[in-house]
């Protein structure tokens, strides 16, 4: 490497902002905070969205697929699209997009309206996060990397938590509307503080001065598009449309194999890869890739396990439900500063491992504990344990991503980190639904074998409801009818929460594999500087 590139390499490793870097921190954190929030705040309004748009529930989930589509789609590009705009125009880019649309959203008189408005927030909000991530990146230090992170994590795992019921409060004390026109004041706020606050690093101003500006790879888009977006609405519609059974998601299937696999050839060969998937070929990000996959899909699985579990088979409202999540999201950001200080102390490594045990612990545990005795405080505090733990693994697991590799990178990385953990959590949510309806079929029957007319404790049981019923002032027949069906709702309890059982049984090995492979994670050095990557 020349002399010249030497000092520029030098300059680049010593740069620091001119502003206070937390304060760059807090700005590039709310923006990617509103972003993600609206990822699960929509979910428990889809009913009153459909009354008043005059749609069908079925109609009115594309609110949430479209939406998902978009967003799955500009993630892995991001990295691209600041090589073309620069990183601080881009990112701004994205928040003008994503504030406008919200206020489309919130106005919109019709649902077809509303899907061309989230399909546009989609799009403008999948900047957000990455871009937060890479700025972050490049603002701190490695030493300073894990407590930065844990402020972003506050927008990755902790807006999830509170999403739906935030979402669920507003729509019921206000309108549906109000969901998205909450994100005006917030993006506004955030467009000017950006503008005031937020500079590219010299290397990136240095390639936009030289003309680095990569061509657009209109094959390689098209397939990202086509393949991606198919793969995100057959797990969003899979489990409703029964997966093989239904020729529109067995078309899905093959659109979206064909495409992302001839995606990776074609892009493996291009000079300026619209996604760089040679990434993939550095064994410790491809590994951290790998481990945020399965905590988007961990983290969005027990958060529609829990609360489903905690309405259908315990009668909870929905308001009580989401006080259980809500509880474990508060406890995860009160931890998030002090985990954030260890990823500055100890081995990364090291950490993810306490995190990925205590999570296959909680997993375990939860096998055990989940039943339809449960108290409110046995559910909150077994959310708890499923759900802190996640901090001490996103938190070293985002900044290892990061590990040996060059500056340049970074916007390619936060990427592909994000889309990884994003199209985790859509995986993980369509698994998880899947297994339980599957199992809860399969302990239905199971259970349904050994309740014969001849079985003395069924008859037993029959006739004392029975009994009860006729005392109520039920003639003789409705009370046998009240009866069998009384025992019917009982083993469709039973059946369902054996069905929980199995799931979390799922998460506990998926948890556990990932604990194994932690060892294979690049140590780093978490006192000391930055390694100058020469390229």
């Amino acid at each position: 490497m020349s002399a010249a590139a030497s000092i520029l390499t030098q300059a680049d490793h010593e740069w620091k902002p001119k502003t206070n870097p937390w304060l760059i921190a807090f700005v590039v954190s709310l923006a990617a905070f509103m972003e993600v929030l609206d990822t699960s705040i929509a979910n428990v309004a889809l009913p009153h969205i459909a009354g008043n748009l005059g749609a069908s529930q079925d109609q009115s989930t594309w609110v949430l697929t479209s939406y998902l589509v978009s967003n799955a789609i500009v993630l892995p590009i991001s990295g691209w699209l600041v090589s073309v705009f620069g990183r601080k125009r881009f990112f701004m880019t994205c928040i003008v997009i994503f504030t406008i649309s919200s206020l489309a959203c919130g106005i919109a008189p019709s649902l077809g309206i509303l899907l061309v408005a989230r399909v546009v927030q989609g799009a403008g909000g999948g900047g957000l996060q990455p871009m937060a991530q890479a700025i972050l990146a490049d603002t701190f230090p490695p030493r300073l990397r894990g407590l930065a992170f844990s402020l972003y994590g506050v927008t990755a795992i902790f807006a999830p938590s509170i999403g739906p019921t935030l979402g669920g409060w507003i729509t019921d004390n206000y309108t549906w509307r109000w969901i998205f026109l909450m994100n005006l004041p917030v993006g506004i706020l955030a467009l000017i503080l950006v503008y005031q606050l937020v500079e590219d690093p010299p290397y990136m101003a240095r390639a936009r001065t030289l003309g680095r500006r990569a061509q657009l790879d209109y094959i390689g888009f098209s397939l990202l598009a086509l393949g991606v977006g198919a793969l995100q609405i057959l797990l969003d519609k899979g489990q409703e449309d029964d997966w093989f059974g239904s020729h529109f998601i067995v078309t899905l299937i093959v659109i979206a194999s064909v495409c992302l696999g001839a995606l990776v050839i074609w892009e493996l060969y291009q000079k300026n890869p619209i996604v760089d998937v040679r990434l993939f070929g550095h064994f410790n990000f491809a590994t951290s890739s790998m481990m945020m996959f399965v905590v988007g899909g961990m983290s969005f699985a027990t958060t529609v396990l829990v609360p489903q579990f905690l309405q259908a088979n315990m009668g909870y409202t929905a308001e009580s439900a989401g006080m259980v999540l809500s509880a474990a999201g508060f406890v995860l950001l009160g931890a998030l500063p002090f985990i954030g200080m260890l990823a500055g102390r100890f081995q990364g490594r090291y950490l993810i491992a306490t995190g990925w045990l205590l999570l296959t612990g909680s997993m375990f545990l939860s096998t055990r504990r989940i039943d339809l005795l449960i108290s409110f405080g046995s559910a909150t505090w077994l959310r708890i344990a499923q759900y802190a733990p996640l901090g001490l693994v996103f938190i070293p697991t985002t900044a290892a991503a990061y590990y040996g590799m060059p500056k340049e990178k970074n916007n390619a990385i936060a990427g592909l980190v994000n889309f990884m953990r994003n199209i985790g959590a859509s995986v993980g949510t369509s698994v998880v639904t899947t297994v339980l309806a599957r199992r809860d079929q399969f302990h239905q029957e199971r259970i349904g074998s050994h309740i014969t007319a001849g079985n003395p404790a069924f008859r037993s049981t029959v006739d004392g409801l029975a009994e009860q019923l006729r005392q109520g002032g039920f003639s003789t027949h409705d009370a046998l009818n009240g009866a069998y069906g009384r025992v019917y709702q009982t083993l469709q309890r039973q059946a369902s929460t054996l069905s929980y059982i199995d799931t979390f049984w799922l998460l506990t090995l998926a948890a556990g594999s990932m604990f194994c492979l932690t060892f294979f994670l690049q140590k780093n050095d978490p006192g000391g500087g930055e390694k100058v990557v020469a390229h």
